[in-house]
């Protein structure tokens, strides 16, 4: 059972009200997808209810791609941040504060990302941060967030890097790659039945050090590795390893990367001629691979940090008050984002308390997170670790299956 206090308590009643009256993985990129050289961060604010109250004004950023080619999974964290908070909006009224989301657009560039986590450390009003998509992004930006003291937590950076290089403001309530990719080689090798493994990946944090992770672990099960290869983010074409994939006639093709690329690969791969299976990590985790991938994205199977919020009944009721209050398809980060905030916002509460009822500094709100200790979500469970990782993080398994809009739940990976 999770241990509140009671603001937590409060917090918890406020949600459960709202929503009963009807009110509504990466990775990483290594350049700049997409990206350019100046930062466009989109400081547009959410809306507000009320002006500015007695306590002041306390913005919580996201910190996403919500332009280019990764945008899908960058607005859905976005958007489920954004969900949380706007339910919240009214208990930190009653306290005398203006919540409000500060939304960031890091465009999935290192650059960028970095860029605007400068602009967020010079503002005193922003308290923490849920972010970001890409581990390539996360580890540059963390270190702005350090010296600004700035608290962040993220829904889907796995890179085992980012964690370990002993940044007291980073955290993530997401598993790391040195689980997700055992993970998936074991599922793989038994569950699938693989013998031989063809391995390739985009040369960036997140998709090489996920497929290091695979490559190891088929290597300690006998699993044949008969290929690994990189490629380039962003090309139309890739015929040239693919060629050398189907001509070796894998059991498997294990791709560590994002979505985009992912999507070609598979398509390509089976106008070759490729019959065998297709797997990825939670890259691969979007809609918008359906898309690309067309009929091909059939059998298509992929390792996620995140779970599905639908298998239970109150999942299934949280997800539909998610859309009606959206107006936007429930990805499965959607909650990751969601649950990420709360894990913020529970903090600032808690700095709150601690600070006499009056607006805490950021040492006091990254204090109280780093000690979040059974806070359940609206999915996971958070406990974090001296690193930052949440030690309840799990791994799961989902397939894409022809004439469906978004993947199939298969189970937790064991």
């Amino acid at each position: 059972m999770k241990k509140r206090t009671p603001l937590s308590l409060l917090s918890v009643a406020l949600v459960a009200s709202v929503s009963l009256a009807g009110c509504a993985g990466t990775k990483d990129s290594g350049g700049a997808a997409g990206g350019s050289s100046q930062p466009s961060g989109n400081t547009q604010q959410g809306s507000a209810s009320g002006g500015a109250t007695d306590g002041g004004k306390i913005l919580i950023a996201t910190q996403t791609p919500l332009s280019g080619n990764q945008s899908s999974l960058g607005d859905a964290i976005k958007t489920g941040a954004e969900y949380a908070l706007n339910l919240r909006k009214e208990e930190f009224k009653k306290l005398g504060f203006d919540l409000q989301l500060f939304p960031q657009d890091d465009q999935a560039d290192p650059k960028i990302g970095v860029a605007n986590a400068e602009m967020l450390i010079s503002n005193p009003d922003v308290l923490g941060v849920v972010g970001h998509l890409n581990s390539g992004v996360a580890i540059p930006s963390s270190v702005k967030y350090e010296e600004g003291k700035l608290v962040m937590v993220s829904p889907a950076n796995t890179a085992v890097k980012l964690t370990e290089e002993g940044k007291k403001t980073v955290h993530r309530i997401c598993a790391r790659d040195d689980a997700q990719g055992p993970k998936a080689a074991i599922y793989a090798k038994n569950s699938l039945g693989v013998k031989t493994a063809f391995l390739i990946h985009d040369k960036t944090a997140y998709g090489q050090g996920l497929a290091d992770q695979v490559k190891a672990q088929f290597e300690k099960d006998g699993v044949q590795v008969l290929g690994y290869e990189g490629i380039t983010q962003g090309e139309k074409d890739y015929s040239a390893v693919l060629n050398q994939a189907v001509a070796k006639s894998p059991d498997i093709i294990f791709f560590g990367g994002l979505y985009p690329e992912g999507g070609i690969l598979v398509k390509q791969a089976r106008e070759k001629g490729y019959k065998g299976y297709f797997m990825g990590g939670d890259g691969l985790d979007s809609s918008d691979m359906i898309k690309i991938a067309g009929d091909a994205v059939d059998g298509v199977v992929f390792t996620s940090v995140a779970g599905d919020v639908t298998q239970t009944e109150e999942g299934k009721k949280w997800a539909e008050e998610y859309k009606k209050a959206t107006n936007k398809p429930l990805e499965t980060y959607s909650v990751y984002g969601y649950d990420s905030m709360n894990v913020i916002l529970n903090g600032v509460l808690e700095a709150i308390k601690a600070n006499g009822g009056k607006k805490p500094t950021r040492e006091q709100v990254l204090e109280a997170v780093h000690k979040t200790k059974d806070f359940q979500g609206q999915f996971t469970k958070v406990t974090f670790d001296d690193k930052g990782d949440n030690i309840s993080a799990d791994v799961f398994i989902y397939k894409y299956e022809k004439g469906k809009d978004r993947s199939t739940f298969v189970g937790k990976a064991e």
